[in-house]
């Protein structure tokens, strides 16, 4: 994206992947809920979300050791215009499905076209802005844009290579359990049992394992996905010698929970992995499309009554440090206090849509640490009273008589947030507002979110040192009402889109991360999600035959760390 890549020509490996790994071994990991499809490419049902990445690959493959670089995987070569206008792509001779059947141009626009306009909604974006894509070549495949988007050429690399023959006379958005895609990766379904557990097996015949990309990676012969109720559970479970690896994410728990015999014995391992990318955010959205959070006022409040110093402590032991952003722990996280002329240039013809302390200085709020929280109440009871709501009989009403009242959905068996919210309703009873708690099963928690029937649920966005188009899929007005829509809390704001447009469009590295600062400081003033803990350290207890390479990426435990560059080595 700028400057030039980081690895030569002939790179060996990735810098933090180990060359002479061994190949072989089993791992079992294990994930809560349960599944209904095996396509991960299609908005319908609910597929593992482990499966599009390892049994998928794209024309361009990322580093995570260097924000925006890609390397050929499919794609042997690349070229692009100077303006990014378009991009072309040339595909090895040796690319294989994991039928053994060649990788066609013909199945690369087929691909592009289909996720395009009938995948799910994460694969939409780009489409419209795409002007053309034809075969220019025996192995040559040519995409032209008609925006000025300079990651466009970058993003067209890192789309999955379906089958195209595969699919004719059916209906690919109606695929679950019943037709697996075929897919170009080390990797394959080799059994199931719906909402039970998967198993991939490490295809021997994988065309790619020679590829300097692909060395030292994708190491055990096969990886074992069991499905639990709930994380208490899967926890058992991993006591029990059930599971072989498990990330924990409550340091709290890390230090007291992780005492068991396996641990002390030295069967279970305790590895911390140290990371360099943004916190994303984490924690409880509100869904703006609804009466009371369409009031800023309202949101504000919300921030406020909510005691994480309390809670965090009661939680987490006070371990974790807060998110304080979108994009903090990073260079691109807003600055505190006032915006400096290059932010406050990009952001001023918004100046009449932006919320208090977009321009001036905006922090979240602090209690005292104290159960009461008695300070910022008082504080969240004025900005309600402001908004039009006051108590009577105990009770917070509008002056239509309406009752304030709002539900938390939650997934079934999400046993750490139910805690959270329990004491936080507690705080909002003060306030005479009622909360109640709504617990589903996945089916129907993935169909409540599409159908934005919600008031207030989880929320959970990782975000890179690389941040792109996704940020248009993540809280884009174009997108804000769709049924699917990642954009949960329902942003519609023209300085989110502006902001995002700046970033897309910026010419040197300074340029764009000034434009991600103004992006930061816009959503975290919007006040729509209230942010918990971040996750400044990776926790993964694991079996000690389970190994991975002394160098680290600056993504730490992301993706394409576990299980991509692990490996098993038996005593």
């Amino acid at each position: 994206m700028y400057g030039t890549p980081a690895l030569p020509p002939d790179f060996v490996s990735l810098p933090y992947a180990n060359p002479d790994a061994p190949k072989g071994g089993r791992v079992v990991f294990g994930n809560t809920g349960g599944f209904d499809s095996l396509n991960p490419f299609v908005q319908k049902g609910t597929a593992p979300w482990q499966l599009g990445f390892w049994g998928y690959e794209s024309l361009m493959g990322r580093s995570w050791d260097e924000p925006f670089t890609l390397y050929g995987v499919l794609a042997e070569s690349v070229r692009t215009a100077p303006d990014r206008s378009w991009v072309e792509f040339d595909l090895r001779a040796e690319a294989r499905f994991s039928d053994g059947s060649p990788v066609t141009v013909e199945d690369v626009i087929w691909s592009y076209q289909t996720l395009g306009s009938q995948g799910h909604l994460r694969y939409r974006g780009m489409a419209s802005q795409i002007s053309d894509i034809r075969q220019t070549g025996p192995r040559t495949v040519r995409l032209e844009f008609n925006t000025d988007n300079r990651e466009l050429a970058l993003i067209a690399g890192m789309r999955p290579v379906l089958k195209k023959a595969q699919w004719q006379g059916k209906d690919f958005t109606a695929s679950g359990l019943d037709e697996i895609p075929i897919g170009t990766g080390a990797y394959v379904v080799s059994d199931f049992e719906a909402s039970r557990h998967v198993t991939l097996r490490r295809n021997p015949d994988y065309w790619g394992k020679d590829l300097p990309f692909r060395r030292g990676t994708q190491n055990f012969d096969e990886m074992r996905i069991e499905f639990y109720g709930d994380q208490t559970v899967l926890f058992e479970a991993f006591k029990a010698g059930e599971l072989n690896v498990i990330r924990e994410f409550n340091a709290e728990k890390w230090d007291r929970q992780y005492g068991f015999p396996a641990v002390l014995r030295g069967d279970i391992v305790k590895t911390e992995i140290p990371h360099r990318r943004p916190s994303g955010m984490t924690g409880f959205v509100m869904n703006t499309r609804r009466t009371p959070f369409d009031d800023w006022r309202v949101r504000e409040a919300m921030l406020l009554a909510f005691n994480f110093e309390f809670i965090n402590d009661t939680i987490t032991g006070g371990v974790q440090p807060r998110i304080t952003s979108y994009f903090s722990n990073s260079d691109l996280a807003m600055r505190s206090g006032p915006v400096d002329d290059k932010v406050r240039k990009l952001l001023t013809p918004y100046s009449d849509s932006l919320l208090p302390g977009a321009l001036d200085g905006y922090s979240l709020p602090v209690s005292d640490g104290t159960a009461r929280n008695r300070g910022n109440l008082r504080q969240a009871m004025g900005l309600l009273n402001q908004a039009g709501w006051r108590v009577s009989d105990g009770v917070l009403r509008n002056e239509q008589g309406r009752i304030f009242a709002f539900d938390v959905l939650l997934r079934q068996g999400d046993t750490g947030n139910q805690t959270v919210i329990e004491l936080y309703a507690r705080a909002l009873e003060r306030l005479g507002i009622a909360v109640s708690v709504s617990t589903v099963d996945d089916a129907q928690y993935t169909a409540r979110i599409s159908a934005q029937d919600f008031d207030m649920t989880t929320f959970r966005r990782d975000l890179s040192l690389s941040p792109g188009n996704e940020q248009h899929l993540y809280w884009g007005s174009s997108r804000a009402d769709t049924p699917g829509t990642r954009n949960l809390m329902g942003v519609a704001s023209p300085a989110v889109d502006g902001m995002i447009d700046a970033m897309l469009q910026a010419g040197t590295r300074e340029d764009f991360a000034t434009a991600v600062r103004a992006l930061d400081r816009v959503l975290t003033t919007g006040r729509y999600v209230i942010p918990i803990w971040q996750f400044d350290v990776g926790r993964i207890a694991h079996i000690r035959e389970l190994r991975y390479p002394a160098r680290l990426p600056i993504y730490g435990d992301g993706i394409g760390f576990l299980p991509d560059v692990w490996w098993y080595q038996a005593e």
